[in-house]
This record gives structure tokens, C-alpha cells and sequence, in this order.
């Protein structure tokens, strides 16, 4: 923000309130707990490991979008931008498989494994506990591996054997990206991964973002997480235009 005239007057604001804020509070950040976020290594995969043609949804008489094409190449990094009910959940939910398009189809290709991190949770099974979850997820990885990464993400001891239906906002949030990170997935589908967590955790996420070699797709109202994905290219809702990434963009972002 300092870096733009208009914007330069509330960052300079903004970073006084942040300094009074962390003022006498430097000891207490020194022993926070971070969770140590690292995105799957990608299995190998064709070119284009998931391709979307021609997709629309309606929910009764309401239209969401339609002629949507989305193509997933190799590696490929991609924002979805859109205004709240443009359609950017619904359509990751159909390049996840979780609805079906009214028209058109999703098209997995070659040596496709998807990992989809949902802003509402919904991959978690609520019904059992961390534990369980995590060896659903990956039911061949070695017990005490598992326990590993769960303590990476501050699940340690008791914590393993609560219910998902009990954690808080941020524990879901950091269940559900354990999850991804045991799922070897080569196209990540991120809906809102930032949300309810830490500053600490969201800074572990960013460096994720730029680390991971696999293809994304990111639907976020978070500036900052677009600037760690590097986009590529951009798809805009309803309309489906696609399209070049450009900075021009960016400042749709917090709107979108």
C-alpha cells in the first residue's frame, strides 16, 4: 500500500496502530506455535490433468454462470475473481466433482489427483475425530507419521482424539490443509485458505503457495495470497472470461 499515493496515508496509519499493538507483546509472539504448512509433493500427471467445457449452473431460476471453460494445465496458476454470488465456490465445487453442471462437463485428465480445501469445512467427516480423519485420508501412511504431520499442525496428544465437530474455525482450517498435505494431489482447488487463521499460520500458507509445484486453482479476498500464487491467469465470473494475469487485477481482489 505504501507504494501507491492513494493508499500511502492509511498504510502509514495503519502501521502506528499495528506498532502500538504489538508493543509489550514481543515475548509472548517469541513462544507462539506456528503450523508448519508444506503442500504435497505433486504426482506426475499429464499436460492438462483437469479441464472444465462449457459449464453453467442454475439453482432454480437462478442463473450462476454459463459457458464456462476452464482448462487445469500442468503447474498452472490460476485466480478466480468474481463479486459475491458471481459463482467462484459453485465452480470449484464442479471442477471438484462434489456437483455436476447443468450443461457441459469436467474432464479429468492423465495421472489427475485433486486436493480441494473447502472455506466451509464440508471435506471434513464431522462425525469423527482429527485422528480419524487424517487416517482416511491417507490409510497407508504409517501411524505414527500421521501423528507427525498432525503435530505440525499443533494437533498433539488428546487434541487428536477431539471430534471435528467440536474444533473452532481456525482448527478446521488447519485439519482440512492437513488433509491436503497427505493427498499427493498434483491440482489444488483452495477456496478461501487463508480465512480464520493466525498471521503466523497465513504466512506459512503464502510460502506454501509459492513452494508448491503443482497446479492451483484459488478463489481469496486475500491480497496477499494472490501475490504468493504468482498467477498466471485469471478467470472472471459470471461472464467466464479468461484470460492473461495482469497487476491491473489485483485490485479487484479484496473486492471480488
Amino acid at each position: 500500500m505504501r507504494a501507491k499515493a492513494t493508499k500511502a496515508r492509511a498504510a502509514q496509519g495503519m502501521e502506528r496502530r499495528a506498532q502500538r499493538l504489538l508493543a509489550g507483546v514481543a515475548d509472548q509472539r517469541g513462544t507462539d506455535r506456528v503450523a508448519r504448512l508444506r503442500f504435497p509433493v505433486p504426482a506426475p500427471c499429464g499436460k492438462t490433468p483437469l479441464t472444465g467445457a462449457d459449464l453453467s449452473k442454475s439453482y432454480g431460476s437462478l442463473e450462476v454462470f454459463a459457458g464456462v471453460d476452464a482448462a487445469v494445465d500442468r503447474g498452472a496458476r490460476i485466480v478466480v475473481l468474481g463479486l459475491n454470488g458471481a459463482g467462484k465456490t459453485t465452480l470449484l465445487r464442479l471442477l471438484a466433482g462434489l456437483e455436476q453442471p447443468d450443461t457441459g462437463q469436467v474432464m479429468p485428465g492423465h495421472g489427475l489427483r485433486l486436493g480441494y480445501y473447502a472455506q466451509e469445512h464440508e471435506t471434513l467427516d464431522t462425525s469423527r475425530s482429527v485422528l480419524d480423519n487424517m487416517r482416511s485420508a491417507a490409510p497407508d501412511l504409517p501411524e505414527a507419521e500421521v501423528r507427525r504431520i498432525l503435530g505440525s499442525f499443533l494437533f498433539s496428544g488428546d487434541a487428536v482424539d477431539k471430534p471435528a465437530a467440536v474444533l473452532s474455525g481456525g482448527e478446521k482450517t488447519r485439519l482440512a490443509l492437513a488433509l491436503l498435505v497427505v493427498s499427493g494431489a498434483n491440482v489444488l482447488l483452495l477456496d478461501e485458505p487463508t480465512n480464520n487463521l493466525d498471521p503466523a499460520s497465513r504466512a506459512e500458507i503464502l510460502t506454501a503457495l509459492r513452494r508448491y509445484k503443482g497446479a492451483i486453482v484459488l478463489v481469496t479476498h486475500d491480497e496477499g495470497a494472490v501475490e504468493a500464487l504468482q498467477p498466471q491467469r485469471v478467470i472472471l465470473l459470471p461472464d467466464g472470461v479468461e484470460d492473461s494475469w495482469s497487476e491491473g487485477l489485483s485490485d479487484l481482489v479484496a473486492l471480488a
